[in-house]
């Protein structure tokens, strides 16, 4: 063969490579925009149930005589700056002391405010197990293709890194430690 065979050959190698570089960088960043959409999802959905915790804290405080500070988690959460992963963490303590406080006294049933809060934390709630199955689906994905060959060169050339689920666990956790065959 001469000159011209092996350049030619050796052009369509990169090129192929190439093609193939370029496809699977692009798979990546569909991955990523689909989890900063997944992520922007969740963070409405989480601030709207803060919103409305923090909304019942007066009705509480209107309804019911208690000497002790209402809805003590999301005073603190007011001010702090937190990940989704904590501040969901911190919004399932605040909602069982809103249900502490639903159950106890019957008297806030009364309230239509109050009512109207418990139907949209109930709302939230699908909403959240709703976005948290999407975002998790899309982090399963995406590690697939980080752990994977060929593409985890991909990943590694651009520096791209395994994501955690909402639940905060990672795809080395093993839920079957104990089990045995």
């Amino acid at each position: 063969m001469n000159v011209f065979m092996y350049t030619l050959l050796v052009t369509i190698a990169v090129c192929i490579l190439l093609i193939w570089y370029i496809n699977t960088y692009n798979k990546y960043q569909s991955f990523i925009i689909r989890l900063n959409e997944a992520e922007a999802n969740i963070d409405s959905t989480l601030r709207k149930r803060f919103d409305l915790l923090n909304k019942s804290i007066n009705i509480i405080k209107a309804n019911v005589n208690t000497k002790k500070e209402v809805l003590e988690s999301i005073v603190k959460l007011r001010s702090r700056k937190l990940s989704n992963f904590e501040l969901d963490r911190q919004l399932y303590e605040a909602i069982n002391e809103f249900n502490h406080y639903k159950e106890s006294y019957p008297e806030l049933k009364n309230s239509e405010s109050f009512v109207k809060i418990d139907v949209g934390l109930n709302e939230t709630e699908a909403e959240i197990t709703a976005a948290r199955k999407y975002y998790n689906d899309i982090i399963t994905d995406y590690n697939k293709i980080i752990r994977t060959f060929p593409s985890n060169l991909v990943g590694k050339i651009c520096k791209y890194k395994e994501k955690t689920y909402l639940d905060g666990k990672d795809m080395n956790d093993d839920d079957t430690k104990d089990f045995k065959l």
